[in-house]
């Protein structure tokens, strides 16, 4: 089987209470990497003496704008370099309005280059909003693409929520996307949110997606966010699910 990440915002209830305990439970479910959403106050030290414990790889981080700022930017560098991580990925930023986008769209063009002079890899994570209009407010995603040189980690399931065909973007993007995020879930409705379900257990395209993505050599990175009954629980269907195929 192809080698498979966990965004570990998949299991923060646990990770809250005791991080090198639920990194070590992902790694004996059959994960072979995870990709970091925060760390929970730990030194990149431990981080990388438990990613070795447990033989795990670090696909990549969900790191925000506010530690890719010009008095932040080389802490962070350090930190990632430390762990062993060269694909930082924006998991998300402000592009309610105008302004907003303008001021995303400038700070990913300014940080880009010097990550990429350092080594790493930057990319933006979407949700479905970047895909809508809103009053007043252009869509966001074809402005990132088209004002930007930057990197994509496209979260398969939002999406697919947002009307979007998520095999068409891997193979129309594919130049430009680092990792996908391999989710399932069922599409919002009238007056009724998305709802996010373990893998298999969804509408999504999951096997379609798993087949495309695998093909075209993308990272893959399983991320089941709503914790039913809790965040162990639902990864540990996931794998499963993968395993079965």
């Amino acid at each position: 089987m192809q080698e498979i990440g966990l965004q570990l915002y998949s299991v923060r209830d646990a990770m809250k209470q005791n991080l090198p305990a639920t990194v070590e439970k992902v790694a004996k479910m059959g994960y072979d990497a995870v990709e970091f959403a925060g760390f929970y106050g730990y030194s990149a030290k431990d981080i990388k003496k438990i990613l070795d414990d447990n033989g795990l790889k670090v696909f990549g981080t969900h790191t925000g704008l506010a530690d890719l700022t010009d008095d932040k930017l080389e802490e962070t560098m350090d930190y990632m370099r430390e762990i062993g991580n060269t694909n930082i990925t924006i998991p998300g930023a402000p592009i309610g309005t105008k302004g907003q986008q303008r001021k995303t769209i400038a700070r990913i063009n300014a940080v880009q280059p010097i990550l990429e002079q350092n080594g790493f890899t930057l990319s933006f994570h979407n949700h479905s909003r970047e895909f809508q209009k809103k009053l007043f407010t252009p869509v966001f995603y074809p402005q990132l693409l088209e004002q930007t040189n930057v990197h994509l980690e496209i979260d398969t399931f939002w999406a697919f929520n947002a009307g979007q065909n998520p095999i068409d973007m891997m193979e129309q993007l594919t130049s430009r996307i680092r990792l996908i995020h391999l989710k399932d879930g069922f599409k919002q409705k009238i007056g009724k949110g998305a709802e996010g379900m373990s893998l298999g257990q969804g509408e999504a395209p999951v096997r379609e997606v798993l087949k495309r993505a695998t093909e075209l050599g993308f990272l893959i990175v399983v991320e089941s966010e709503t914790q039913k009954p809790d965040g162990i629980s639902e990864v540990q269907r996931c794998i499963d699910f993968l395993k079965s195929l």
